[in-house]
């Protein structure tokens, strides 16, 4: 999966500030067109993430980001998301901080494994915002977390009412 992405990669700047400014020092694509063993691990991930009759988006946005770039703390518009996204983490560990929108001293760390596969849905995906921690911040479990360059695939179910987009367009504040 990492190889199939990587001529997509090179070539492309890094950015510094995604039109909501939640995303800094970053490089996104979409994949449109994935080799046989892609599809079957996409596969596997939506069936874990997403109910039958959720429509999805039918790309997948792929987010590189560098070493010393994070996702800042932000929640996803209900609007223009639907109600699960699922992302399969590539390359490097990262630790993702969830907390309440409402009761901020609720708050929960996950550590982020190559390999491993996150889903945010219902109270998760709207109630909390979310973040991957710079690297200077990046502890779990007491231990520093070296972050180096990370890559999330990224799955997302279309809110209801709406259909399946055409490759290349995203929902405008997803």
């Amino acid at each position: 999966c990492g190889r199939e992405l990587e001529p997509q990669r090179r070539g492309r700047r890094q950015e510094y500030d995604l039109w909501d400014t939640a995303v800094h020092g970053f490089r996104e694509t979409e994949k449109s067109r994935r080799s046989e063993a892609s599809r079957a691990i996409r596969q596997r991930v939506q069936a874990a993430a997403f109910s039958p009759g959720q429509t999805l988006l039918s790309s997948v946005p792929v987010l590189d980001l560098e070493p010393r770039g994070c996702i800042k703390p932000h929640g996803d518009c209900i609007r223009f998301c639907g109600a699960a996204i699922a992302g399969l983490s590539l390359l490097s560990p990262g630790v993702v901080r969830l907390v309440h929108t409402r009761e901020p001293g609720a708050w929960l760390e996950l550590l982020l494994e190559p390999g491993s596969v996150y889903i945010l849905r219902g109270t998760a995906r709207y109630d909390f915002s979310y973040e991957i921690l710079r690297d200077e911040e990046s502890f779990f479990g007491g231990h520093q977390i070296p972050r180096g360059q990370r890559i999330s695939v990224i799955c997302r179910s279309l809110p209801e009412g709406i259909g399946p987009s055409e490759p290349g367009q995203t929902p405008p504040a997803c």
